[in-house]
């Protein structure tokens, strides 16, 4: 049954009314119905291609506006939301798929969506320049970014010799009550780094027991979860909480627009999310939708996510210079950390319920 609230959630989103309309798009009903409640539901003639992303409102108008220009038949509307929603929401809908395209996201979540059956295979043009391990090895998802995490901090609160170089430096008790953290169950970013630190306590003790304990202690020092990525840049630039672990790009952009912020890579070692893109299964705009992904990674597109999103490419074949000089700057100074990707993928979720239930809000006992 179609209610007020059910409008007024599918319209929650960054980008004008007719995106969210798109949630309706293959029942006629739903579209006469929130017809009365806006002015239509398009209808232009043009080929709707529904993306369901994270990556935010810049990138994604950036790119609805740029394909548009190359493919005018087609209708680029969005939907931004968290990296787990993403996944959430495709797998709710795969009785009837909504989505054509999932773009964005640690490839540990797609990897979870493709076992389940969410994707079909691609072969973009570009899938050659990839570093095998950044190709599913039936081509469900392919990387697109990379997207180091990193310690992020107040510049105006916290000089840059004092800022903290490495994860355990963030659990100095100078630190008490000055961490403000994206809440982990709606972002794939901090699922990333939690679930490098659970795995790695794998590997180095045989369980997850140092691991957990390392995350308790964070939660003491932590002030607050927030659910949004901009709730998150606007306590730290608040100084509502003056230090974090979160990703470069948006990092990037907070800086280029002035924000007082600055970043450091952990010394030892980032852990690069492989945030990739993939056809959703059921698509009603299949072919579409695999041109869509093989424009994303062609030069140009990887340009403009450079120039206009500090988004790193993943495509080795690329002149880092020639994209942007920060690109070659980042790549000169990343020290990337190993990560066992499989054993995040297997165990992740698990974790992550873990977390919620036994350390969340508990480190300070």
């Amino acid at each position: 049954m179609l209610t007020t609230a059910s409008l007024q959630r599918a319209a929650y989103t960054w980008r004008p009314m007719r995106n969210a309309m798109v949630l309706g798009r293959r029942s006629i009903l739903f579209c006469l119905a929130a017809a009365a409640a806006v002015a239509g539901c398009g209808g232009d003639g043009r080929t709707p291609l529904v993306v369901y992303s994270p990556h935010g409102r810049d990138l994604l108008t950036v790119v609805e506006q740029a394909y548009e220009e190359v493919r005018p038949d087609v209708d680029v509307r969005w939907l931004d939301m968290g990296s787990q929603e993403v996944y959430d929401r495709i797998r709710s809908e795969r009785a009837n798929p909504q989505a054509d395209v999932w773009f964005g996201g640690p490839a540990t979540i797609l990897a979870r969506g493709a076992a389940e059956g969410l994707l079909v295979p691609s072969e973009p043009s570009w899938a050659a320049a990839l570093d095998p391990a950044d190709r599913h090895p039936e081509g469900l998802y392919y990387t697109l970014y990379q997207t180091p995490t990193i310690i992020v901090y107040n510049r105006d609160a916290i000089g840059e010799d004092e800022a903290p170089a490495d994860w355990d430096d963030l659990l100095d008790e100078r630190w008490h009550d000055e961490v403000v953290i994206r809440d982990p169950l709606a972002s794939g970013t901090m699922r990333t780094i939690f679930g490098k630190i659970l795995a790695d306590s794998v590997v180095e003790t045989g369980s997850t027991e140092a691991g957990f304990d390392w995350l308790r202690r964070l939660d003491g020092q932590t002030r607050e979860y927030v659910h949004s990525p901009a709730v998150l840049h606007e306590k730290l630039t608040r100084q509502e909480g003056v230090l974090t672990l979160w990703e470069m790009t948006d990092t990037l952009s907070l800086i280029d627009r002035g924000a007082p912020i600055a970043y450091r890579f952990p010394a030892s070692g980032t852990a690069v999310i492989q945030d990739s893109v993939g056809v959703v299964a059921g698509s009603d705009s299949e072919d579409e939708a695999e041109a869509f992904v093989d424009w994303l990674g062609s030069p140009e597109a990887l340009g403009l996510a450079v120039r206009e999103a500090f988004r790193l490419p993943a495509r080795g074949d690329l002149d880092a210079e020639a994209l942007a000089p920060w690109v070659a700057d980042v790549q000169s100074r990343l020290r990337r950390a190993e990560v066992d990707w499989r054993m995040i993928e297997e165990n992740g979720a698990a974790w992550m319920a873990e977390w919620d239930r036994a350390v969340r809000g508990q480190g300070g006992e």
